[in-house]
């Protein structure tokens, strides 16, 4: 098959997994095409094979390091045509258990924007490299492969692309298995999560002043008593992007909804929006049944030149707005993977659904666990997940007004740090014993 410097690799899905697979594969194969079955527009509007594109997205503050790393000036970029930077502890009005975090600096820049923008800067910055081809318009239909190799992909028109390697981008409802199959290889084993969630969006006009204090607002329900969820980023072009929702049907379907749904919220200021900001657009619906995973680091057999990556090995709970950093972070870890490797082989497949699973671990337990503070989840209960949800809870109580824990929880949830930073025993005995609050909802029976 010849060095991965030779070969050409296939790219399924013009995404932000996709686009971020092929600047990081772009150095390391003579030619990387990337394809995608929708029209891909010179615009940053929502696309009909992104239907959640048109929602909230928020880029935790680990996936734009690296994304800055991959291509040098692209959050700089980002708010040269609009979008907001902040301090998320500072500048962002959070409320939970009962209260209102108080705004405690904690140095991490966070960037808030439209999807549809993210993905226009990233698709020009990939475009431009000598090495990558995107062509959209096309579906990949089925993979070519034989002897424990997959060498290419066949398209919906009959033509056959020749790959050392394939990179599937194709997110959620990749046909993965269908093709794994085809050839001959197990399906990884699937975990399922039913969290019947659903959310709906609207974009606002902004202006200064709107918001009595900080730059954006998140809500979030205190479970299992609440289930409502209420979100306002400031994004470009001087709009509100607020999106509100809620897990097992706790979300608007309709206009009306939409709007009692905000003034509902346990805390004023997106109402406050609401009545103060004119709105521009029809409001969208999202539904999302559940989260799921893939265990491809579970496979004892897996073909060379084939990987899965992002939503196509795990679609997390969208609310928790883990699921670009994670697709980020696994196309570096591939990157890495293919450097001092003399060709693509199996052994590569297998190290990088290891790596994608170690990616994958601690936000898949962050999201597990509060989907599992509500008794109407489904699925398979991790084991020991009442305690979790317990320590989590008495950690984001005292986050409240201790700046060291608000610190280190930040910086976990953002991925910055490992959880082992919220188990040292100072850190204990702070969300054990050193903070109190009155305001906070009293802890439910585990």
């Amino acid at each position: 098959m010849g060095t991965p410097s030779q070969q050409t690799v296939v790219v399924i899905g013009a995404g932000i997994a996709g686009l971020v697979a092929a600047r990081a594969l772009a150095p390391r194969f003579a030619h990387v095409v990337v394809l995608d079955r929708d029209g891909l527009p010179d615009a940053a509007t929502p696309r009909k094979g992104v239907p959640q594109s048109a929602h909230g997205h928020v880029l935790l503050v680990a996936g734009q390091q690296a994304l800055e790393e991959q291509f040098p000036g692209l959050m700089a970029d980002l708010v040269a045509d609009g979008a907001s930077e902040f301090d998320p502890g500072r500048d962002l009005t959070f409320h939970r258990f009962g209260a209102t975090w108080d705004p405690i600096p904690i140095g991490l820049r966070l960037v808030t924007f439209s999807r549809p923008l993210l993905e226009l800067a990233l698709r020009r910055r990939v475009a431009a490299l000598s090495t990558v081809e995107i062509r959209d318009g096309v579906a990949v239909s089925d993979l070519v492969g034989a002897d424990g190799r997959v060498t290419g992909v066949v398209l919906d028109t009959g033509e056959t692309i020749d790959a050392g390697l394939v990179v599937d981008c194709s997110g959620r409802g990749s046909r993965s298995d269908r093709w794994l199959g085809a050839l001959g290889f197990a399906a990884p084993k699937v975990t399922e999560v039913k969290v019947g969630v659903g959310y709906a969006t609207r974009f606002f006009r902004r202006k200064p002043g709107d918001l009595a204090a900080g730059q954006a607002v998140f809500v979030v329900p205190s479970a299992p008593e609440e289930f409502e969820v209420g979100l306002a980023l400031p994004v470009e072009g001087d709009r509100w992007l607020v999106t509100v929702g809620g897990w097992h049907g706790a979300y608007p379907r309709d206009e009306a909804g939409f709007d009692a749904h905000i003034r509902a919220l346990p805390h004023p200021d997106i109402a406050g929006l609401l009545e103060r900001c004119e709105p521009l657009g029809d409001v969208a619906y999202h539904g999302f049944p559940s989260s799921r995973r893939r265990h491809f680091e579970d496979l004892t057999s897996v073909p060379a030149g084939y990987v899965a990556l992002g939503d196509a090995i795990c679609s997390f709970n969208p609310i928790y707005g883990q699921g670009m950093t994670c697709a980020t972070l696994e196309a570096v870890a591939l990157g890495e993977l293919l450097d001092g490797r003399a060709e693509v082989d199996a052994e590569l497949t297998t190290a990088f659904y290891q790596r994608a699973a170690a990616v994958i671990a601690t936000p898949w337990q962050f999201a597990v666990g509060g989907d599992f503070a509500y008794p109407q989840t489904t699925g398979p209960r991790p084991r020991g997940i009442g305690l979790l949800n317990w320590y989590s809870r008495r950690i984001q109580i005292a986050a409240q007004s201790d700046p060291e824990v608000r610190r280190t929880f930040t910086a976990v949830q953002h991925l910055i740090e490992g959880p082992e930073a919220l188990r040292t025993p100072k850190m204990v005995w702070k969300v054990l014993f050193g903070t109190r609050r009155a305001t906070a909802a009293p802890d439910p029976a585990r």
